[in-house]
């Protein structure tokens, strides 16, 4: 286990690129060499498989589409009383769009490049409560909580408060609840926004809101994201972490919510690597085994996971990969949210995405349903109102923690981990055929996405059984990959005629980016001893490098970073790759997943540029540089 940052206290968090225009510029790299492929060999033809889903003619033509699935406002109670005082939904979305706007404290932030799609999803425990007991509501004038807040706030005390307020979710006393009349308000003015910055075709603005369970300080999180807009919702109030702590009665309210609207609705689990070992555990609420029923039922509502953000990567862990050189990025594996309870070897298996990758597998095996069948989404779960999360842009989770010459050595909330441990991480990107909401919701439910820690790689990946090598570097390999395969969410079915898949992918870097390092391969599998497996194939690489005789590992790209100036040099690695690999160890009998993870060159990480910007020397122990990354969403083998 990874020992890196002590902390006490965290509260909930999100991501996206930025300008500040008053701060930290990064200097522009190099142009970057041509890409160099590394191609595997061509299998000899085979029939025209049977594949499914089946693909759809309005795939054929999807667009690349970028956007923040978490993101939090002056409405999430911590985030308001960290300092984000004035920044509502209007601001993130505006934002989000591409404006100009000023914080709480006079910085003026500006996205260098403008998202295509941003969900607000502030807590639904006690959304907009802050702004309410600011404006003096009248409705909440004989609410006792409210009162004794109110007196906390104004006399300065902070940390009093946050304990107050935990303990106030904690027990969960019926007269403690918020009236239900300013619950419904606030929920439409949160839909109002939306409804204000939607531009279809030009900027999506999705409809959210964080359910925000928290056992024994264990992380449940779930974004909670509509498809509908806000007529679709008249009447109805978010599901809170007070109504139910379990993740079986939020399902209930969703299927209840589209029982009503005739619309669609999905839940977003996220940082399982602070649940210590709840997220993915082999139990329902109970406390007894799955059954079929809830398996269905969890991968009905939970098509998605959020598997990197600000607290932390939630790909890999090296405990669980020991063989995987990069599993180590970014990890938060002291505690459980709330910094309660350390964390043991043992949970972890029950935290990170590859590893339920692999047990939805052995619970397809025995329930004949997989849980863990998600596609792989990033968001920021910044408290800010701003999707900023560029290495040289990174404002920060909380308000309270804008750059400066301290930031990095200052905990987190004045209570968290420090500073230097977050994450400059999170973003998704869709493969949709327009920009609307019901386009970028129906990707999600497809699972035709994926995550990024920040950079916008263009990634496209496809599973069949008669690809060749022509068709990885053919203009209209797209098309191909839908009309021979399944692109990235899909399923494939046993061919009868025998043979491994094949799989196409195709990589470029971020066009104002860094180059890439390689393409790789992860893949899973329940073997024929019941038994789950693990291997990281390299695919696709920049050089001349060659895998080690022994090991088969690939040498490392090198690095260019000048850590004192923070710049880095785009003199190695590739400006994309496009390769067709066939699964040399493919077993017919065994259910397998694919998911591709693309590496860049190294390059500075977020407190490289702040050190560099405000003249300070940050300790050994604070990390430097960076290895950002994409995981894509899988591709499922079923016998």
């Amino acid at each position: 286990m990874q020992q890196k940052r002590k902390w006490l206290l965290v509260a909930p968090v999100c991501l996206t690129p930025l300008l500040l225009t008053s701060q930290l510029q990064g200097t522009e790299p190099e142009k970057p060499a041509r890409a160099q492929v590394q191609e595997a060999p061509a299998p000899a033809p085979t029939p025209s498989p049977r594949i499914y889903p089946p693909h759809r003619a309005d795939q054929t033509r999807t667009n690349l589409y970028w956007g923040d699935t978490h993101l939090h406002t002056n409405y999430s109670p911590d985030a308001y009383i960290n300092g984000n005082t004035v920044m509502s939904p209007d601001e993130a979305y505006r934002f989000a769009r591409g404006e100009e706007v000023q914080t709480g404290s006079g910085l003026k932030v500006k996205l260098g490049r403008p998202l295509d799609f941003l969900a607000v999803t502030d807590h639904s425990e006690y959304m907009g409560i802050h702004v309410r007991l600011a404006e003096h509501d009248s409705a909440l004038a004989d609410w006792p909580v409210g009162k004794r807040w109110a007196e906390l706030l104004a006399q300065g005390n902070r940390v009093l408060y946050l304990l107050d307020m935990l303990k106030t979710l904690q027990d969960n006393r019926p007269e403690d609840a918020l009236p239900d009349g300013v619950r419904e308000s606030v929920w439409h003015d949160a839909m109002a926004s939306a409804e204000r910055y939607n531009d279809p075709g030009h900027f999506t603005a999705l409809i959210g809101y964080e359910w925000s369970a928290t056992i024994s300080g264990d992380n449940l999180h779930r974004n909670v994201i509509f498809r509908g807009n806000a007529a679709d919702l008249a009447g109805t109030r978010p599901f809170t972490g007070q109504d139910s702590r379990q993740p079986e009665d939020l399902w209930n309210a969703l299927q209840r919510y589209e029982n009503v609207s005739g619309t669609k609705v999905l839940a977003i689990p996220h940082n399982g690597n602070l649940s210590n070992g709840r997220m993915f555990a082999p139990t329902m609420s109970d406390g007894n085994p799955f059954t079929a029923d809830y398996a269905r039922r969890r991968a009905r509502w939970e098509p998605l996971v959020e598997a990197t953000q600000i607290k932390g990567d939630g790909e890999a862990h090296p405990y669980l990969s020991p063989e995987d050189e990069f599993a180590d990025f970014e990890t938060w594996d002291d505690s459980n949210l709330m910094g309660t309870v350390p964390k043991k070897p043992e949970m972890l298996q029950y935290e990170y995405v590859r590893s339920a990758l692999k047990l939805g597998l052995q619970h397809d095996s025995q329930l004949g349903v997989n849980p863990f069948k998600f596609g792989l989404v990033g968001g920021t779960d910044s408290h800010t109102s701003l999707s900023a999360i560029e290495e040289d842009n990174f404002v920060g989770k909380f308000s309270n923690g804008e750059p400066s010459p301290t930031r990095a050595m200052e905990h987190m909330a004045g209570m968290g981990p420090i500073n230097w441990g977050l994450v400059a991480s999170g973003i998704t990107a869709v493969w949709a055929p327009e920009n609307t909401r019901e386009a970028i919701f129906d990707a999600f439910e497809r699972r035709e996405v994926y995550a990024t820690t920040g950079p916008r790689m263009q990634v496209r990946f496809f599973g069949g059984w008669d690809f060749t090598s022509d068709d990885a570097v053919r203009p209209d390999y797209a098309q191909i990959g839908y009309a021979k395969g399944v692109p990235m969410g899909g399923d494939l079915l046993r061919q009868r005629q025998g043979g491994a898949p094949r799989f196409m992918v195709a990589a470029s870097k971020d066009p104002i980016g860094a180059n890439l390092d390689r393409v790789q391969v992860v893949k899973g599998w329940l073997g024929k001893d019941g038994q789950l497996h693990e291997r990281v194939y390299d695919v696709a690489w920049s050089g001349d490098r060659k895998p080690d005789a022994e090991t088969g590992k690939l040498p490392a790209v090198g690095n260019t970073v000048d850590v004192a100036n923070a710049t880095y040099r785009n003199t190695i690695g590739s400006a994309e790759f496009a390769t067709t690999w066939t699964d040399p160890d493919f077993d017919p009998d065994c259910r397998a997943f694919y998911y591709v993870r693309v590496l860049e060159i190294p390059t500075p990480r977020w407190t490289a540029y702040e050190a560099a910007y405000f003249h300070i020397t940050l300790p050994d122990e604070v990390p430097m540089v960076i290895q950002e990354r994409a995981y894509t969403s899988p591709i499922w083998y079923t016998p």
